[in-house]
Protein backbone atom coordinates (compact mmCIF):
# COMPACT_ATOMS: atom_id res chain seq x y z
CA UNK A 1 0.00 0.00 0.00
CA UNK A 2 1.15 3.46 -0.78
CA UNK A 3 -0.21 6.97 0.52
CA UNK A 4 -0.77 9.81 -1.39
CA UNK A 5 -1.56 13.12 -0.44
CA UNK A 6 -1.05 16.48 -2.55
CA UNK A 7 1.63 18.96 -2.71
CA UNK A 8 5.11 18.57 -3.94
CA UNK A 9 8.17 17.32 -2.30
CA UNK A 10 5.62 16.01 0.54
CA UNK A 11 6.43 13.44 2.84
CA UNK A 12 4.17 13.34 5.73
CA UNK A 13 4.59 10.62 8.26
CA UNK A 14 1.64 9.30 9.59
CA UNK A 15 2.45 9.07 13.87
CA UNK A 16 -0.51 5.49 14.02
CA UNK A 17 1.54 4.09 11.42
CA UNK A 18 5.17 4.15 12.62
CA UNK A 19 7.69 4.50 9.30
CA UNK A 20 4.67 4.36 7.38
CA UNK A 21 3.92 8.07 5.59
CA UNK A 22 1.93 9.99 3.03
CA UNK A 23 4.11 11.29 -0.38
CA UNK A 24 3.18 13.93 -2.84
CA UNK A 25 2.78 12.36 -6.18
CA UNK A 26 6.48 13.16 -7.09
CA UNK A 27 7.78 11.69 -4.04
CA UNK A 28 4.89 8.25 -4.84
CA UNK A 29 6.70 8.22 -8.07
CA UNK A 30 9.89 7.79 -6.77
CA UNK A 31 8.92 5.69 -3.65
CA UNK A 32 7.33 3.32 -6.81
CA UNK A 33 11.09 2.15 -8.33
CA UNK A 34 11.34 0.49 -4.84
CA UNK A 35 9.39 -2.09 -5.18
CA UNK A 36 10.04 -3.05 -8.49
CA UNK A 37 13.91 -3.47 -7.47
CA UNK A 38 12.66 -5.64 -4.89
CA UNK A 39 10.42 -8.26 -6.48
CA UNK A 40 7.34 -6.55 -5.43
CA UNK A 41 4.76 -6.89 -8.62
CA UNK A 42 1.71 -4.32 -7.36
CA UNK A 43 1.44 -1.02 -5.47
CA UNK A 44 -1.83 -0.27 -3.80
CA UNK A 45 -2.66 3.53 -3.94
CA UNK A 46 -4.61 5.09 -1.57
CA UNK A 47 -5.64 9.01 -1.46
CA UNK A 48 -5.94 11.43 1.46
CA UNK A 49 -8.34 14.04 -0.39
CA UNK A 50 -7.50 17.35 1.27
CA UNK A 51 -10.49 18.58 3.16
CA UNK A 52 -11.58 20.99 0.79
CA UNK A 53 -11.85 18.28 -2.02
CA UNK A 54 -14.41 16.19 0.53
CA UNK A 55 -18.37 16.39 0.09
CA UNK A 56 -21.53 14.67 1.39
CA UNK A 57 -21.98 12.82 -1.89
CA UNK A 58 -17.89 12.13 -2.61
CA UNK A 59 -17.90 13.64 -6.02
CA UNK A 60 -13.85 14.11 -6.25
CA UNK A 61 -14.01 10.14 -6.78
CA UNK A 62 -15.62 10.90 -10.38
CA UNK A 63 -12.88 14.13 -10.70
CA UNK A 64 -10.51 12.59 -13.66
CA UNK A 65 -7.42 14.59 -12.40
CA UNK A 66 -8.10 13.87 -8.56
CA UNK A 67 -5.13 12.60 -6.46
CA UNK A 68 -5.64 9.13 -7.30
CA UNK A 69 -5.62 9.40 -11.36
CA UNK A 70 -2.73 11.98 -11.26
CA UNK A 71 -0.77 8.93 -9.06
CA UNK A 72 -1.68 6.52 -11.65
CA UNK A 73 -0.38 8.43 -14.46
CA UNK A 74 2.26 9.65 -13.12
CA UNK A 75 3.49 6.22 -11.64
CA UNK A 76 2.52 4.52 -14.89
CA UNK A 77 4.14 7.02 -17.06
CA UNK A 78 7.47 6.96 -15.04
CA UNK A 79 7.52 3.10 -13.89
CA UNK A 80 5.36 1.41 -16.80
CA UNK A 81 6.19 -2.33 -15.13
CA UNK A 82 4.74 -2.18 -11.57
CA UNK A 83 1.26 -3.08 -11.24
CA UNK A 84 -1.52 -0.32 -9.49
CA UNK A 85 -3.97 -2.08 -7.70
CA UNK A 86 -6.67 0.94 -6.83
CA UNK A 87 -9.53 1.17 -4.04
CA UNK A 88 -12.56 1.73 -4.60
CA UNK A 89 -14.84 3.42 -2.05
CA UNK A 90 -16.24 6.53 -1.15
CA UNK A 91 -14.52 7.11 2.23
CA UNK A 92 -11.30 9.12 0.80
CA UNK A 93 -14.01 11.60 -0.69
CA UNK A 94 -16.69 12.10 1.82
CA UNK A 95 -17.25 14.23 4.86
CA UNK A 96 -19.08 11.73 6.71
CA UNK A 97 -16.09 9.35 6.06
CA UNK A 98 -18.45 6.93 5.09
CA UNK A 99 -17.75 4.29 2.28
CA UNK A 100 -21.53 5.45 0.25
CA UNK A 101 -23.90 7.43 -0.01
CA UNK A 102 -26.18 8.77 3.36
CA UNK A 103 -29.85 9.08 2.98
CA UNK A 104 -31.64 11.78 5.64
CA UNK A 105 -31.48 9.63 8.56
CA UNK A 106 -27.56 8.56 8.23
CA UNK A 107 -28.42 5.23 6.75
CA UNK A 108 -25.65 3.96 3.95
CA UNK A 109 -27.56 3.48 0.62
CA UNK A 110 -26.92 0.08 -1.24
CA UNK A 111 -28.07 1.41 -4.58
CA UNK A 112 -27.25 4.74 -5.28
CA UNK A 113 -23.50 4.09 -3.91
CA UNK A 114 -23.22 1.54 -6.69
CA UNK A 115 -24.02 4.17 -9.25
CA UNK A 116 -20.98 6.36 -7.94
CA UNK A 117 -18.38 3.20 -7.22
CA UNK A 118 -19.18 2.69 -11.32
CA UNK A 119 -18.19 5.95 -11.82
CA UNK A 120 -14.94 5.95 -9.64
CA UNK A 121 -13.95 2.66 -11.10
CA UNK A 122 -14.40 3.83 -14.76
CA UNK A 123 -12.42 6.63 -13.95
CA UNK A 124 -9.69 5.30 -12.65
CA UNK A 125 -9.57 2.51 -15.24
CA UNK A 126 -9.19 5.42 -17.76
CA UNK A 127 -6.09 6.88 -15.98
CA UNK A 128 -4.46 3.28 -16.18
CA UNK A 129 -5.40 1.10 -13.09
CA UNK A 130 -4.16 -2.26 -13.70
CA UNK A 131 -6.31 -4.31 -10.85
CA UNK A 132 -9.90 -2.31 -9.62
CA UNK A 133 -10.31 -2.90 -6.00
CA UNK A 134 -13.84 -2.51 -4.74
CA UNK A 135 -13.41 -2.31 -0.76
CA UNK A 136 -16.56 -0.41 -0.36
CA UNK A 137 -18.87 -4.15 0.67
CA UNK A 138 -21.98 -2.67 -1.26
CA UNK A 139 -24.28 -5.59 -2.88
CA UNK A 140 -24.36 -5.91 -6.28
CA UNK A 141 -20.93 -3.58 -7.00
CA UNK A 142 -18.87 -6.23 -8.75
CA UNK A 143 -21.68 -7.37 -11.76
CA UNK A 144 -22.00 -3.54 -11.98
CA UNK A 145 -18.36 -2.82 -11.91
CA UNK A 146 -17.27 -5.28 -14.73
CA UNK A 147 -19.83 -4.81 -17.06
CA UNK A 148 -19.22 -0.67 -17.21
CA UNK A 149 -15.75 -1.89 -17.65
CA UNK A 150 -16.13 -4.43 -20.46
CA UNK A 151 -18.54 -1.46 -22.05
CA UNK A 152 -16.14 1.44 -21.89
CA UNK A 153 -13.23 -0.28 -23.08
CA UNK A 154 -11.80 -1.82 -20.13
CA UNK A 155 -11.89 -5.63 -20.47
CA UNK A 156 -8.13 -6.58 -19.16
CA UNK A 157 -8.67 -4.52 -15.92
CA UNK A 158 -9.26 -6.95 -13.43
CA UNK A 159 -11.11 -6.59 -9.97
CA UNK A 160 -9.69 -7.73 -6.92
CA UNK A 161 -12.92 -8.05 -4.41
CA UNK A 162 -12.80 -7.10 -1.39
CA UNK A 163 -15.23 -10.01 -0.82
CA UNK A 164 -15.07 -10.62 3.43
CA UNK A 165 -14.48 -7.40 4.72
CA UNK A 166 -15.36 -6.96 8.60
CA UNK A 167 -16.04 -4.43 10.93
CA UNK A 168 -12.95 -4.58 12.52
CA UNK A 169 -11.40 -2.67 15.55
CA UNK A 170 -7.75 -3.16 13.79
CA UNK A 171 -8.90 -0.14 10.93
CA UNK A 172 -7.69 2.60 13.28
CA UNK A 173 -4.75 3.97 11.78
CA UNK A 174 -5.48 3.51 8.44
CA UNK A 175 -8.53 6.06 8.54
CA UNK A 176 -5.96 8.37 10.14
CA UNK A 177 -3.50 7.61 7.34
CA UNK A 178 -6.80 8.73 4.12
CA UNK A 179 -7.97 11.37 6.83
CA UNK A 180 -11.22 9.65 7.43
CA UNK A 181 -10.69 8.83 11.02
CA UNK A 182 -11.71 12.13 12.42
CA UNK A 183 -14.42 12.85 10.16
CA UNK A 184 -16.05 9.40 10.84
CA UNK A 185 -19.81 9.56 12.04
CA UNK A 186 -21.46 6.27 13.45
CA UNK A 187 -19.97 2.91 12.46
CA UNK A 188 -19.32 0.82 9.04
CA UNK A 189 -21.46 -1.88 10.89
CA UNK A 190 -24.77 -1.93 8.62
CA UNK A 191 -22.48 -3.01 5.31
CA UNK A 192 -19.13 -4.60 6.76
CA UNK A 193 -19.54 -8.07 8.37
CA UNK A 194 -19.89 -9.27 11.51
CA UNK A 195 -16.83 -10.65 13.05
CA UNK A 196 -18.68 -13.77 14.73
CA UNK A 197 -19.78 -14.70 11.24
CA UNK A 198 -17.91 -16.63 9.18
CA UNK A 199 -20.55 -18.81 6.92
CA UNK A 200 -21.33 -15.60 5.55
CA UNK A 201 -18.04 -14.95 4.25
CA UNK A 202 -18.33 -18.09 1.75
CA UNK A 203 -21.78 -16.47 0.61
CA UNK A 204 -20.50 -13.08 -0.06
CA UNK A 205 -17.33 -14.72 -2.14
CA UNK A 206 -19.33 -16.80 -3.90
CA UNK A 207 -21.93 -14.14 -4.95
CA UNK A 208 -18.95 -11.65 -6.21
CA UNK A 209 -17.01 -14.64 -7.78
CA UNK A 210 -20.39 -14.98 -10.20
CA UNK A 211 -20.42 -11.31 -10.60
CA UNK A 212 -17.34 -11.30 -12.27
CA UNK A 213 -14.32 -10.76 -9.59
CA UNK A 214 -10.75 -12.15 -10.78
CA UNK A 215 -9.43 -12.74 -7.21
CA UNK A 216 -11.01 -12.27 -3.51
CA UNK A 217 -9.61 -10.31 -0.83
CA UNK A 218 -10.37 -11.12 2.99
CA UNK A 219 -9.54 -8.71 5.82
CA UNK A 220 -8.67 -8.21 8.37
CA UNK A 221 -5.67 -10.51 8.16
CA UNK A 222 -4.19 -12.71 10.60
CA UNK A 223 -7.34 -12.89 12.85
CA UNK A 224 -9.13 -13.86 10.30
CA UNK A 225 -6.41 -16.56 9.21
CA UNK A 226 -9.58 -19.00 9.19
CA UNK A 227 -11.62 -17.13 6.71
CA UNK A 228 -8.49 -17.22 4.48
CA UNK A 229 -8.42 -21.15 4.54
CA UNK A 230 -12.33 -21.73 4.53
CA UNK A 231 -12.51 -19.53 1.23
CA UNK A 232 -9.47 -21.45 -0.38
CA UNK A 233 -10.82 -24.46 0.49
CA UNK A 234 -14.58 -23.82 -1.04
CA UNK A 235 -13.43 -21.72 -4.40
CA UNK A 236 -10.32 -22.35 -6.99
CA UNK A 237 -9.64 -18.57 -7.27
CA UNK A 238 -6.70 -16.27 -6.41
CA UNK A 239 -7.46 -15.41 -2.37
CA UNK A 240 -5.61 -12.10 -0.72
CA UNK A 241 -5.46 -10.68 2.75
CA UNK A 242 -4.61 -7.63 3.89
CA UNK A 243 -2.38 -6.92 6.97
CA UNK A 244 -4.38 -4.16 7.68
CA UNK A 245 -2.83 -1.22 9.66
CA UNK A 246 -3.57 -2.52 13.02
CA UNK A 247 -1.89 -5.53 12.57
CA UNK A 248 1.53 -3.85 11.44
CA UNK A 249 1.01 -1.36 14.42
CA UNK A 250 1.10 -4.12 16.97
CA UNK A 251 3.74 -5.80 15.49
CA UNK A 252 5.95 -2.33 15.11
CA UNK A 253 4.94 -1.74 18.92
CA UNK A 254 6.05 -5.47 19.87
CA UNK A 255 9.33 -4.64 17.97
CA UNK A 256 10.29 -1.17 19.96
CA UNK A 257 9.21 -2.31 22.93
CA UNK A 258 11.70 -5.11 22.89
CA UNK A 259 8.66 -7.49 22.71
CA UNK A 260 9.87 -9.58 19.88
CA UNK A 261 12.45 -9.08 16.92
CA UNK A 262 10.65 -7.19 14.36
CA UNK A 263 12.09 -9.23 11.50
CA UNK A 264 11.25 -12.49 12.92
CA UNK A 265 7.80 -11.29 13.88
CA UNK A 266 6.93 -9.52 10.21
CA UNK A 267 8.34 -12.91 8.21
CA UNK A 268 6.54 -15.80 10.52
CA UNK A 269 3.28 -13.36 10.04
CA UNK A 270 3.76 -13.54 6.21
CA UNK A 271 4.16 -17.18 6.46
CA UNK A 272 1.00 -17.74 8.16
CA UNK A 273 -0.25 -15.91 5.66
CA UNK A 274 0.79 -18.34 2.83
CA UNK A 275 0.00 -21.36 5.00
CA UNK A 276 -3.72 -20.27 5.02
CA UNK A 277 -3.80 -20.60 1.64
CA UNK A 278 -3.10 -16.97 0.54
CA UNK A 279 -1.90 -15.94 -3.19
CA UNK A 280 -0.73 -13.14 -2.10
CA UNK A 281 -0.69 -10.45 0.57
CA UNK A 282 -1.20 -6.35 0.97
CA UNK A 283 0.79 -5.37 3.74
CA UNK A 284 2.81 -1.74 4.89
CA UNK A 285 6.33 -4.64 5.57
CA UNK A 286 6.18 -5.32 2.17
CA UNK A 287 9.07 -3.56 1.22
CA UNK A 288 11.12 -4.65 4.38
CA UNK A 289 10.08 -8.06 3.81
CA UNK A 290 10.71 -8.66 0.33
CA UNK A 291 14.51 -7.11 1.24
CA UNK A 292 14.83 -10.20 3.93
CA UNK A 293 13.81 -12.74 1.41
CA UNK A 294 16.88 -11.26 -0.90
CA UNK A 295 19.35 -11.61 1.86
Amino acid sequence: PLFVTAGSNTEEPIPSLPGVSRWSVDLAVARAKEPVAAGIPCLALVPNTQADKRSDDGEEALNPDNLMCQAIRAIKDAVPQIGLLTDVALDPYTVHGQDGLLDETGYVVNDATVDALVGQALNQAAAGADIIAPSDMMDGRIGAIREALEAEGHANVQIMSYAAKYASAFYGPFRDAVGSGGLLKGDKKNYQMDPANGAEALREVALDLAEGADSVMVKPGLPYLDIVARVKDAFDVPVFAYQVSGEYAMIEAAAAAGAGDRDALVLETLMAFKRAGCSGVLTYHALHAARLLNG
